[in-house]
């Protein structure tokens, strides 16, 4: 009887761990209630959720201020910690925006224009002005150079211009500094549902997505956004708890925010991470993550969903793959990341609509699968062809990552992976490991119920393309109805 109770409990606790995950891949198919609002509507302020990276790395916060006649002013509070709690400088940017049309691109989003009227510095430390100084002094144009004298003493509060278009002056591209995120614009609104026990009913979150920054110093300057950073939420609409929203909406060029300590978390990658939401990536990619980690044996696997719109609603394709891992180690150039390389062995690919199946039947035999036998929602092994040419896939292949592990204001774990090159090209040698992060995953099964992975109840589905009869989850409901049977005849 006891080894019948134990097998009902194993099968009831192997249903339970994965529906957590697939739940949460449903609720984002679903699109979570989600609306976007075309034209975007962007009066008022908008701030940053936390402490934000971008390549480099920099280290910074946000907070926008867009007015009813089209003006803005940003502030940008740049930090020397990944914590966002030791300033560097601020920068105070003042222009207009001026929104478009829909974009040609990214589906969803609002293309716009925009003008700088003048953009400001201010130091936060002697330290701070020394090097920005030396940057300028050295890399700008005649109309720069001299921009702070040597031995000039630092100035507690003083706002220096580094741009000014009534001057024609622009001292900003020594910074990396451009603002062509603003050329990219989606608003999306949603309703999160009241935390306390005792209390019912929803608030409205709004969130604001602009532009991605290029991931390739060099290019930043002239690129033109085809996916977003981190959305920015509205000052009076923001998700509950955030306590750095408040912080850093009460912020200004001389009191930049600094935000709450947080404790530094081991690396813990054991166990299953999924989306949050509907990503974009450049190049108009949209997709949603579900990876799972077995820290035992190092070994990965990672579901790819991939849509045509920005809700994550018209699958396209899904791509499977899996691996291994090394020891991580920490960053020497990334501050609180880990350095990580993950081997990709195996990849099995799903079309999901007739263009993706069009575009791989008309692949070169030998390069993607069994030439010209796809069809819709049935996988292939690519393995044999080393990958798949036609979907940019090449196995085996090596990626070097940058990983970090944090937990959110409701004590979520939430898993960053470093952010793929914007051109598209893959971390494949040491010199391209990220220096920044994609959107985090959250965490939906602890490494204690990873064993729902490695036992391999699954029943016989229809044929994939190789003729070979392909294995489906068991249903929640079929697992219990098996433990049930062994109770009963113990």
């Amino acid at each position: 009887m006891v080894r019948c109770w134990w097998l009902a409990g194993l099968l009831v606790a192997c249903a339970a761990a994965e529906p957590r995950c697939r739940q949460q891949l449903r609720h984002l198919q679903d699109s979570a209630g989600i609306a976007a609002r075309l034209p975007p509507r962007l009066e008022g302020r908008w701030v940053s959720t936390g402490c934000e990276v971008r390549p480099g790395p920099e280290f910074l916060t946000r907070s926008y201020l867009f007015y009813a006649n089209r003006l803005f002013k940003a502030l940008q509070f740049y930090y020397w910690d990944p914590s966002c709690r030791d300033p560097s400088y601020s920068l105070v940017i003042k222009g207009k925006l001026r929104l478009r049309q829909a974009s040609w691109i990214t589906r969803g989003a609002t293309e716009a224009d925009y003008h700088l009227h003048k953009v400001g510095i201010v130091f936060h430390s002697p330290k701070a002005m020394r090097e920005v100084a030396s940057w300028i002094n050295q890399t700008s144009g005649e109309g720069c150079r001299g921009f702070l004298p040597p031995g000039r003493s630092w100035a507690p509060g003083a706002l220096y211009e580094v741009l000014s278009a009534k001057t024609e002056r622009d001292c900003t591209a020594a910074l990396g500094f451009a603002m062509h995120e603003l050329s990219l614009v989606r608003v999306e609104r949603h309703f999160q549902p009241l935390l306390q026990p005792q209390q019912s009913g929803s608030r409205l979150v709004e969130e604001l997505y602009l532009g991605d920054i290029h991931t390739d110093w060099g290019e930043r300057l002239h690129y033109r956004p085809t996916g977003y950073q981190r959305p920015m939420q509205s000052a009076l609409h923001h998700a509950h708890p955030c306590p750095a929203c408040g912080i850093i909406s009460r912020a200004d060029e001389h009191h930049p925010p600094i935000l709450p300590a947080r404790a530094a978390l081991p690396m813990q990658l054991s166990g299953s991470w999924v989306s949050t939401h509907c990503e974009v990536r450049p190049a108009v990619l949209f997709l949603t993550r579900y990876f799972t980690f077995h820290g035992n044996n190092h070994t990965w696997e990672g579901h790819y969903y991939h849509y045509s719109d920005p809700l994550c609603r018209q699958p396209t394709f899904t791509i499977y793959a899996s691996g291994h891992y090394t020891q991580g180690i920490p960053s020497s150039k990334v501050r609180g990341g880990t350095e990580l390389a993950f081997k990709v062995t195996q990849a099995r690919v799903t079309p999901m609509d007739q263009l993706t199946v069009a575009m791989l039947n008309s692949s070169a035999a030998g390069s993607c699968g069994l030439a010209g036998s796809w069809s819709a929602g049935v996988e292939q092994d690519i393995t044999p062809t080393n990958g798949c040419l036609a979907l940019g896939i090449k196995l085996p292949h090596t990626e070097y990552e940058l990983f970090k592990t944090e937990q959110d204001t409701q004590e979520r774990s939430l898993l960053f992976i470093g952010e793929r090159p914007t051109d598209g090209s893959s971390p494949d040698s040491p010199d391209k490991r990220p220096t920044s992060y994609q959107a985090p995953l959250i965490q939906c099964a602890a490494a204690s119920e990873e064993f729902s992975n490695y036992i391999s109840l699954k029943y016989v589905g229809g044929k994939d393309a190789n003729g070979i009869e392909a294995l489906k989850p068991l249903p929640v409901a079929f697992l219990l109805f098996i433990a049930l049977l062994f109770l009963r005849w113990d």
